[in-house]
């Protein structure tokens, strides 16, 4: 049983198994994500973030996830070249997961029962985001229309 956000494992794109203990130190944003979304373009808002912060050590994981509308039908192939062609992003991407239900991946599982929404612990949309402290402690969640500039008021504070 996990209990710590450390002790989880994810598939990457590439299809490798990444441990979370690799982000161990930093401050870590979580984002269930789409491709076909009128959320998507997000990603570059994202990839922003990351650039400004990721030498002060902050960390973006991608999760793209095809339960809302089927807004993220493609496999992981067409999903990283989407990524990366369309908003450039160079932030961590993970194979494909659920993110609700009895086969939501066992990170959302975790962190929806750490951090519950305004109505349950549901995830509602794509980019609904998680924050977790450079401990391991899911600190804040976001909705899908908090925009990543609005996350950036946050993030200065702590990471400067």
């Amino acid at each position: 049983m996990a209990t710590t956000f450390y002790d989880f494992k994810a598939k990457t794109l590439q299809g490798k198994e990444l441990s979370m203990e690799e982000f161990k130190g930093k401050t870590i944003l979580v984002v269930n994500t789409a491709s076909q979304c009128g959320l998507t373009p997000q990603y570059e808002g994202l990839e922003k973030l990351y650039e400004k912060y990721k030498d002060k050590g902050l960390v973006i994981l991608g999760f793209p996830c095809n339960q809302f509308g089927n807004q993220e039908p493609g496999d992981e192939k067409s999903i990283s070249e989407g990524c990366v062609l369309n908003y450039g992003v160079t932030f961590p991407m993970f194979a494909k997961v659920d993110v609700n239900g009895g086969t939501a991946h066992p990170i959302f599982k975790y962190l929806k029962g750490k951090l519950g929404g305004i109505l349950g612990s549901r995830i509602k949309w794509n980019f609904t985001k998680f924050l977790i402290d450079d401990k391991g402690r899911p600190v804040k969640r976001f909705s899908p229309i908090t925009k990543p500039d609005a996350i950036d008021a946050y993030l200065s504070k702590k990471l400067g």
